[in-house]
């Protein structure tokens, strides 16, 4: 049988030059006006929509909507377009398993190679992943690229604490690495796959310079080189994660003035923003990712300032699997003002619209509850909510969080009412009290709110 190999299957001189890395990058995206960065969105749209209209998932989508090909003339078009979620691809793949509808693969003897992935299960049961060589790729080096105008440099070694497995996170993050920066890559992974006490061995062992990985975990990982006090042998100078609502300057307090970094990507649409040596919010990587913010209850746009859920369309990805306004129901803002180049800045992740808690008519989010506790020394930043339902069916919640010793669970649950704008209970518990509700050690990104109201 003859098919296409990996690297027969993509041109790489063409995407570097597509998607430039390093000072090319920079120089090209510095002085772009926003007319030249639209057209150059536009014609990968295009592109897109053909490859759209091959797949019987968005074929389905779009035709329910009585949309036909004509009916979209480009980007200007796109919100005549359903948005989609994770909720459209789970019943795809319950209708069509085992991979759904959702991908082109095609015939095995003519089709591209295909990398075959799942999400970690976060918010439910895991999530097929698929990518042919350039939406790998190009996703690959859209984080490369990120990470070298951070400031990681070849003289750096990485060490990731991402998962592997099935999980997509902890080979694409490697991937993107050793094919695009020229940094040492120690591939830890979890907890459960390199114990912690090892993980900050490795570290000392090897001279690692740089985390990358979810911060929960990063900090974990700092108390545990206090405790094997390695701190003597080991100089960490930057974290790249993602810091969402989390604290910063705690984070890089555990690691003794290392510089936090923050990013936000999903796996179905791979990196969409990510801060730059700035750190003055993330910039959508507006060549390869078109982003809207969308309003929660409406699906309308959102005024500029105004907070929504991200939907995303990966313009890159036309070969096995597109994605076309996917929904991420996370949520965001855009900044004001131009950075440092032409692309538009968001603040970050803020929480997720399909986790939203509403107590007594106020919208909660869990993952806000970081950035309010974020400068109370006594507290190791680590919490879970508990909802639960009373008998007279009044929705309370319990916010536990890790102290040291010394807090007030009154003063502390005022702090939270002022913060959240409704009252919650406070419990609290010692450093790592929190660690088997949150399953810390065990998963990519801890549990933060459990439902105990059995609905």
């Amino acid at each position: 049988m003859t098919y296409p190999t990996y690297f027969e299957a993509l041109d790489h001189k063409q995407m570097l030059a597509d998607y430039p890395v390093g000072d090319d990058f920079t120089a090209r995206y510095r002085s772009m006006s926003a007319d030249e960065l639209f057209a150059l969105q536009d014609a990968q749209f295009r592109r897109l929509m053909q490859r759209g209209w091959e797949i019987p998932f968005y074929q389905r989508l779009w035709g329910a909507q009585g949309i036909e090909a004509g009916d979209i003339d480009g980007l200007r078009d796109i919100g005549k377009l359903p948005v989609y979620d994770k909720s459209d691809l789970m019943a795809s793949i319950a209708e069509h398993p085992p991979y759904g509808d959702f991908h082109g693969m095609g015939d095995p003897a003519t089709r591209p190679p295909t990398v075959f992935h799942t999400t970690s299960g976060t918010t439910g049961k895991p999530q097929v992943l698929m990518f042919g060589p350039k939406g790998r790729e190009v996703g690959n080096l859209l984080v490369g690229r990120m990470y070298r105008w951070m400031g990681l440099t070849g003289d750096d070694v990485v060490h990731s604490v991402y998962g592997h497995g099935m999980i997509n996170g902890g080979h694409y993050i490697r991937e993107a690495v050793t094919k695009f920066t020229n940094s040492v890559f120690l591939s830890a992974g979890t907890g459960i796959e390199t114990r912690s006490v090892n993980q900050v061995q490795l570290m000392a062992d090897f001279g690692v310079t740089c985390i990358v990985g979810f911060v929960d975990y990063v900090r974990k990982l700092a108390a545990t080189a206090e405790a094997e006090e390695l701190f003597d042998r080991i100089n960490i100078r930057m974290i790249i994660g993602h810091l969402g609502t989390e604290d910063r300057s705690a984070t890089e307090q555990a690691w003794h003035g290392a510089q936090a970094y923050d990013w936000y990507g999903v796996g179905d649409t791979g990196c969409i923003a990510g801060e730059g040596p700035d750190r003055d919010g993330l910039y959508v990587w507006e060549d390869a990712q078109y982003l809207e913010l969308l309003d929660v209850d409406s699906g309308a746009q959102v005024e500029r300032g105004g907070t929504g859920d991200m939907v995303v369309t990966c313009l890159y990805k036309d070969d096995i699997a597109p994605c076309i306004r996917f929904n991420t129901h996370d949520i965001t803002h855009e900044l004001d003002g131009r950075g440092e180049i032409a692309f538009k800045r968001i603040a970050g992740f803020k929480g997720r619209s399909d986790n939203m808690v509403k107590l007594r008519g106020i919208n909660v989010f869990p993952h806000a509850i970081g950035a309010i506790i974020e400068n109370r020394p006594e507290l190791t930043g680590e919490y879970v909510c508990h909802l639960r339902r009373d008998v007279s069916s009044r929705d309370a919640m319990v916010v536990t969080l890790e102290s040291h010793g010394g807090s007030d669970a009154g003063e502390l649950a005022e702090l939270l009412k002022r913060g959240l704008g409704v009252e919650v209970d406070v419990e609290l518990t010692g450093p790592g009290g929190t660690a088997t509700a949150t399953e810390i050690d065990k998963r990519q990104k801890p549990l933060r709110l459990i439902d105990e109201r059995n609905l």
